[in-house]
């Protein structure tokens, strides 16, 4: 990344919110997907949080070693040739700019498109990057499949694929994204001051589901009911699972979107891997009939994920996506 100055770096500073008593806050839910309770585990973390942590989720460590080796070389290479491989159309190289409506962050990515017939033709060894991709992708989004299977059998729905088979789809519009966040010792001073330097902005994901992995360098926080900012500890070796926007208005609210962001670290870099499983463009998104009890009122307009994938890509990351679908939104 290209070495900025002092003034410039201030645009990438957000002001720390106010701390939570570690006393109160209750631990992200944690979910071990070989026991019999998962299930039941899984709809309530849902339901609760929108966020939970996976362990025993029967992804090899070599797939994931691999991949993240493919991309430390990336990121580890001169400017000039990373940038060969952008700027984002959607899919390529970014860094710093994220998406197209003025938001930054302290941040470079590679944004892939991972239906069968891509290509990655703008990296300097693209088979190689395909082959991890490929492998690791196939694995995450299998568990994907099985965890959104699980929530439909604890919630009674009668077709237990009803989430699942929008990302089995040969039209799924589904992506990945490999964040990489350098350091920046210019910023300590700084963060001395109670400045956090923003790697991601706050945001939900509009698909229906995404899958994290990173390595151990914190930096993810996720936003409280009552706005309080927790950091979640790292764990390479477990999944962090999001419900994605999507979800939450095919399960009519039930299951919650949750607000993150990334903070970035002035003395190490921080990597994360992420599957975003999205429904085919022409997919109709609205709350499932077999979820709404009997004169319960559906919250949100019949979209579908092409309308939804425009309207949000269309604004900034912290805006109210959802809002403007709400069936009962209110007026100021």
């Amino acid at each position: 990344m290209v070495a900025l100055s002092q003034s410039t770096i201030q645009q990438f500073f957000l002001k720390t919110c106010k701390p939570v008593n570690p006393l109160t806050f209750p631990q992200i839910p944690l979910i071990d997907l070989s026991k019999p309770d998962s299930k039941h585990l899984l709809v309530k973390a849902c339901q609760d949080f929108g966020f939970f942590k996976v362990v025993n989720h029967g992804i090899s460590l070599d797939c994931i070693d691999k991949l993240e080796s493919q991309a430390t070389k990336f990121f580890s290479s001169p400017q000039l040739l990373k940038e060969k491989a952008g700027p984002p159309d959607p899919f390529g190289y970014g860094n710093k700019n994220i998406g197209r409506n003025g938001d930054v962050g302290w941040v470079e990515y590679l944004l892939l498109d991972v239906k069968p017939d891509s290509h990655y033709n703008k990296l300097q060894h693209p088979e190689n990057f395909h082959c991890a991709v490929d492998d690791y992708v196939t694995a995450v989004k299998n568990m994907a499949c099985k965890i959104l299977e699980m929530m439909a059998d604890e919630l009674n729905l009668e077709d237990r694929n009803v989430f699942s088979k929008l990302l089995m789809d040969e039209q799924s519009d589904s992506v990945f994204r490999v964040n990489y966040y350098p350091p920046c010792p210019e910023v300590q001073e700084n963060e001395a001051d109670g400045g956090n330097l923003i790697g991601f902005g706050e945001h939900t994901d509009p698909q229906i589901i995404s899958v994290l992995r990173s390595d151990n360098t914190s930096g993810l926080e996720i936003s409280l009911q009552d706005g309080s900012w927790v950091s979640v500890p790292p764990d390479s070796e477990s999944f962090f699972i999001n419900v994605g926007d999507s979800l939450q208005v095919l399960t009519n609210g039930r299951f919650k979107s949750i607000k993150h962001r990334v903070v970035a670290n002035s003395k190490k870099s921080r990597m994360s891997m992420i599957y975003f499983g999205g429904p085919p463009l022409n997919e109709k998104i609205a709350p499932l009939a077999s979820l709404l009890e009997r004169e319960e009122d559906s919250l949100y307009k019949e979209f579908t994920w092409f309308e939804y994938k425009n309207s949000a890509f269309n604004s900034t990351l912290s805006h109210n996506r959802l809002g403007s679908f709400e069936k009962f939104s209110s007026k100021i």
